[in-house]
C-alpha cells in the first residue's frame, strides 16, 4: 500500500493511486509526478533546475547531459519515425542547454515477434540521423520482452555535449521585458501523428517537423551568447513549455496569437479535432527567450537557417500575473493559457 504520508506534498498525487496516460503527457499530471515524487526522491541542485537536461562542471569544462525515451505509435509517420525522433530529441535537449552535442547512447527494448526487416530499417535510420546531427552513437543496450508485453520497440537515447564558455541558458533566466521567439510553425508533429491514426487526408499532407536543432542554436549563439532560455516544445506543446518557464522564473508571459505561425492544414486539422495548436507537440522547433535589444538580430539569424525560415516573435515576458501565461486572441480579447491536466495526444514521442 502506498504511504502518502512519507511523500513530499502528496496531495496532488492522492487522486491517482495508479498511473494514467496523462502522467506521461507533459501537462500538469506529468509535472506533479516529477515535482512531488521524483525530485524529492533524488534531490540535488543539478536536478532541481528541471531544464531539458543537466549541466555539470568537470575539470573546468561545462558538460550537458540528457536522456529521453521514445514510445511513439505508429513507428513510421509522415516526415519521420521513432528512430530519427530518438536521435533528434536528445540532440535537441542538449542544444537547448546551449551545448554542442557529441556522444549518444541508444538503448532498445524489443518485443518478441518484431520483424527483423523493421528493426534493420530503424537501425539504418538511427545511423543516418546521427550522421546528420554530427553526433556519434558510442554505446548502447538491447533487451527483448515477451510478445504482448511491449509495442514492437521502445528506444532510449542519452547524450553528452560541451557548453561554450560564457553561455548560461536555463528556464530560471527569463526576465521581464524579454522577447519570446519561435523558430517556425507549431503543431506539425502532433498533427502528422494524428492524421495517420485518424486516417485524415488534406490537400497538403501534414509532415512531422522532426529535425536536429543544434546547427540552428549554434548560429544563434554566434549572433549573441546572451540568450536567456531555450526550450523545444515537445509534449504539451508551446503552452506547457511556457507555463513551466513562467513558473521556474517567477514571471508572467504574454503572447499574441496573431503572430503564431501555423500551417493552414495543421490549423484545419486542429479545428476538425477540437484541438489547440498551442498544446500540440513539436519535434523540430524551439522557443527562445532573449533580451529585447538582441531580439531582432537573433530573429534575423534564425530566418537565415533552413530550420528557422518561419521564425517569429510571439510574445514577451512580463512582471504581471507571475507564473501564468496569457494570450491576446485574434479578436482582441485575452485568454489564460493554462497547463493542461493530461495530454491531447498520447504516445506522441
Amino acid at each position: 500500500m502506498i504511504d502518502f504520508d512519507n511523500w513530499v506534498c502528496p496531495l496532488p498525487l492522492r487522486d491517482y493511486p495508479h498511473i494514467v496516460m496523462g502522467h506521461g503527457g507533459g501537462g500538469k499530471l506529468s509535472n506533479d509526478l516529477v515535482e512531488h515524487l521524483f525530485v524529492p526522491a533524488f534531490h540535488n541542485a543539478t536536478l532541481s533546475s528541471l531544464a531539458d537536461g543537466a549541466t555539470m562542471t568537470v575539470g573546468g569544462q561545462q558538460l550537458a547531459f540528457s536522456t529521453d525515451s521514445y514510445v511513439v505509435r505508429p513507428l513510421f509517420f509522415p516526415g519521420g519515425s521513432i528512430a530519427d525522433l530518438a536521435i533528434n530529441g536528445t540532440v535537441n535537449d542538449l542544444a537547448m542547454l546551449g551545448a554542442t552535442p557529441l556522444f549518444l547512447s541508444v538503448g532498445m527494448i524489443l518485443e518478441e515477434g518484431l520483424p527483423m526487416n523493421t528493426l534493420g530499417n530503424l537501425v539504418d535510420i538511427l545511423a543516418a540521423a546521427a550522421r546528420n546531427a554530427h553526433v556519434q552513437v558510442v554505446t548502447g543496450d538491447t533487451k527483448v520482452v515477451d510478445k504482448g508485453h511491449g509495442d514492437q520497440i521502445y528506444i532510449n537515447t542519452s547524450g553528452v555535449g560541451l557548453i561554450p564558455t560564457g553561455v548560461d541558458i536555463a528556464p530560471q533566466n527569463a526576465r521581464p521585458g524579454d522577447r519570446i521567439l519561435i523558430s517556425g510553425t507549431i503543431g506539425d508533429h502532433g498533427m502528422a501523428i494524428m492524421s495517420v491514426r485518424e486516417g485524415l487526408e488534406f490537400d497538403s499532407p501534414i509532415r512531422s517537423d522532426s529535425a536536429p536543432l543544434n546547427g540552428l542554436v549554434a548560429d544563434m549563439l554566434q549572433c549573441s551568447t546572451n540568450i536567456h532560455v531555450l526550450r523545444d516544445p515537445t509534449r504539451g506543446g508551446v503552452a506547457s513549455s511556457l507555463n513551466e518557464i513562467a513558473k521556474s522564473a517567477g514571471v508572467g508571459i504574454a503572447l499574441d496569437e496573431r503572430q503564431f505561425p501555423v500551417r493552414p492544414e495543421v490549423a484545419a486539422a486542429c479545428e476538425l479535432l477540437g484541438m489547440d495548436p498551442l498544446y500540440v507537440a513539436n519535434e523540430g522547433k524551439l522557443l527562445a527567450i532573449v533580451p529585447p535589444e538582441d531580439a531582432d538580430a537573433i530573429l534575423e539569424t534564425m530566418r537565415q537557417h533552413p530550420l528557422g525560415q518561419d521564425a517569429a516573435i510571439i510574445g514577451e515576458v512580463v512582471s504581471e500575473h507571475r507564473g501564468k501565461v496569457t494570450s491576446r486572441t485574434g479578436i482582441g480579447g485575452t485568454r489564460v493559457v493554462a497547463m493542461q491536466i493530461g495530454e491531447q495526444l498520447p504516445r506522441i514521442c
